[in-house]
């Protein structure tokens, strides 16, 4: 017996035939007459038949809907709207000759849109989940996360760790594609910064981060490689390094200046110059070549002016720990710091002795309760006496000079890229401030700081050069800001410094004014005088004789040629500052100036994405060398260097897409 087909939709509700269907589940299938009393439902696209009565008994719908609103139908399009959540998800079923009795429908749950299964896509998810949140590649063999995707999904079949090795390195390919695209759309230079992070093996691993403005006057701050050094301690580890990454992405020739996390030696400085000599400018006389991390030159200072005051920070501590260790004893410090009426609004936090910031804020916190401590013992026999008001005293001046290095670390956290100008205010106030401090004559607050002066005078005079030329790109201070400053901290050998800083921005100039041009209309690079044949003036007496009527011409020649002779930096740095803005686009004031400064706008495109810092927003506050975690040491370098990477860039596109918030949605 051949089978009947019946579009259960169109079914009529009249005498003799079969009422119409109301569910939408029978836009999809049609019922299937197999034999006497015997009925299936056919779905439409996969043809698969499901059970749907026998003599009086129906099936009912729920499992046709799950069949297409689970997405188990393999030729369901993407996208296809699930059943009618108004509809009932139980139908009558249909009668040979009667109309059978209205029955009750009751109203089905709301459905999410569904999706069919895609094993490619799952496996591409899988492999940006690994990457973005650093879970391990053998995380697809752990059993608890195979039953958990059983569960999920029973038709997928799991990888196993070489093939989602391979799906990272395919997610890390395509990626850096599009990072290549915007490379070469580079227009001017790129400048490099380099972390050397070490590992439980010895080796170390190299992290060469690029920072430059692209053709929009975007500017960016991405990972470009990280390359292993088995030897991390030799003079060439950074040179090889910043070689290779110069080869990988075709940037021989484009390099503007360095910025290293710790000092170099004289040999490893000198093999850096040697190397980067041979395909690029050597910007003035190399000059701006090299520069130290701003974040670990201060993480450097902290960590050892807390080290000069370990056993007073560790009263401290111990204060703190024994408070916030038990709660009825943080009641009974509450109790008391009201009774003292202490206006502090401070809470006190045991800190992290691997972030420098949990440190200073817990000696912060408890100096501004110092009051409530000292008291503690009279309501608590069992409290050990804290640090002596001297001790005290230390505390809170050492907190004094900490926060202007933790004010100027906060700038590094943000998820934004700063431009360099932003970082000569900082740098200079410190300088000034911690000068001051250690020319103090209270041997308490010169002995803090004198230590503290001289590490940070290291990256003054090593990085001043570059951060003043930055500022002097800012349109609201140019050179007025370096006279202001210099003349604060110098005194009256300020005009030396002030010149050097002239002579450099306008030697600099001369060397951009130097570069090729770009082709003229196709051809070659306009060179030369443009000349005039003879009769190309036009006029009666064009060719000679005209003399008479030129003299206002000749005084207007005299008026303009000293404006004529200024260059483009000349006629900038004599026009008014701007007025001074919280929210400014330096890097977008440029862009809108390009034209009236074509070769200055370029200068000043590379100077302001100099980098002052070699790490990552939430690394600035570590403390020691960073280390690569134990599994990822495990791991064959080009993998790992694909994960690390990998995860900047997919970061990065995550925070652009969602103004600095990544967005996660689940359906309810």
């Amino acid at each position: 017996m051949q089978p009947v087909f019946v579009d259960a939709q169109n079914t009529e509700s009249q005498p003799g035939k079969r009422r119409k269907k109301k569910s939408i589940v029978w836009e999809h299938f049609t019922i299937e007459t197999v034999g006497p009393g015997c009925r299936r439902a056919c779905c439409k696209q996969c043809k698969q038949s499901f059970a749907y009565s026998t003599g009086s008994k129906v099936a009912g719908t729920s499992h046709l809907k799950r069949h297409i609103a689970k997405g188990s139908c393999p030729n369901v399009p993407r996208n296809q709207p699930p059943p009618d959540p108004s509809s009932s998800p139980f139908t009558s079923p249909p009668t040979a000759a009667t109309e059978t009795p209205k029955r009750r429908y009751r109203t089905a749950t709301p459905t999410a849109p569904f999706f069919p299964f895609d094993s490619d896509r799952c496996r591409h998810e899988i492999a940006r989940m690994i990457i973005m949140h650093d879970y391990p590649l053998h995380i697809v063999e752990h059993p608890g996360f195979v039953s958990f995707v059983h569960n999920l999904q029973p038709r997928f079949d799991l990888v196993n760790f070489s093939t989602v090795q391979g799906d990272c390195v395919a997610t890390y390919l395509s990626e850096k594609d599009k990072i290549q695209k915007v490379i070469e759309g580079m227009p001017g230079r790129v400048s490099l910064a380099v972390d050397l992070y070490g590992s439980c093996q010895t080796t170390g691993y190299v992290y060469v981060t690029g920072q430059f403005v692209d053709s929009e006057w975007k500017i960016h701050r991405k990972l470009l490689n990280v390359v292993m050094e088995p030897y991390p301690d030799s003079d060439s580890a950074f040179s090889h390094a910043v070689s290779a990454c110069l080869s990988d992405w075709n940037m021989e020739g484009r390099l503007f200046s360095i910025t290293i996390n710790q000092p170099v030696s004289e040999i490893g400085t000198e093999s850096l110059r040697n190397l980067l000599s041979e395909k690029n400018p050597n910007i003035l006389g190399g000059q701006l070549l090299l520069g130290n991390c701003l974040s670990r030159s201060i993480s450097r200072i902290v960590s050892e002016s807390l080290a000069a005051n370990q056993e007073t920070v560790k009263k401290v501590r111990d204060c703190v720990k024994y408070v916030k260790t038990s709660e009825s004893l943080e009641e009974k410090f509450l109790t008391l710091k009201q009774q003292l009426q202490v206006p502090s609004t401070k809470t006190l936090a045991i800190d992290d002795q691997s972030q420098w910031n949990t440190t200073y804020e817990m000696l912060q916190s408890a100096s501004e309760l110092k009051e409530v401590f000292s008291c503690l013992d009279t309501t608590d026999p069992d409290y050990s006496k804290g640090p002596t008001r001297e001790e005290w005293n230390v505390i809170e001046n050492l907190c004094a000079y900490l926060k202007i290095l933790y004010d100027t670390a906060n700038l590094l956290t943000t998820s934004s890229v700063p431009t360099t100008n932003t970082f000569f205010h900082e740098a200079w106030k410190i300088q000034l401030e911690l000068a001051r401090a250690a020319a103090s004559e209270d041997p308490v607050i010169s002995g803090l700081t004198k230590p503290m002066q001289e590490n940070f005078n290291n990256y003054w005079k090593n990085c001043c050069l570059i951060l003043a030329i930055a500022v002097v790109m800012d349109p609201r201070f140019k050179m007025k800001l370096v006279e202001f400053s210099f003349t604060k901290i110098y005194g009256d050998d300020a005009q030396n410094y002030i010149n050097i800083v002239d002579e450099g921005i306008h030697q600099l100039f001369l060397e951009y004014v130097a570069l090729p041009v770009p082709l003229a209309n196709g051809g070659g690079p306009v060179t030369g005088d443009l000349k005039m044949e003879d009769g190309d003036v036009g006029g009666e007496g064009g060719g000679g004789g005209g003399e008479a009527g030129l003299t206002d011409f000749d005084v207007y020649i005299m008026e303009t040629a000293s404006q004529q002779s200024k260059s483009e930096l000349d006629q900038y740095l004599e026009e008014s500052l701007l007025p001074r803005v919280h929210e400014f686009d330096v890097v977008g004031w440029w862009k809108l100036n390009k034209v009236k400064y074509p070769t200055l706008s370029k200068m000043a495109r590379d100077i302001l994405s100099v980098p002052v810092s070699t790490v990552v927003p939430e690394a600035v506050f570590e403390v020691g060398r960073p280390e690569m975690e134990r599994y990822r040491c495990s791991l064959r370098a080009e993998t790992v260097e694909a994960l690390v990477c990998a995860k900047d860039w997919l970061r990065g596109e995550m925070v652009d897409a969602g103004n600095g918030m990544v967005k996660m949605e689940f359906p309810i």
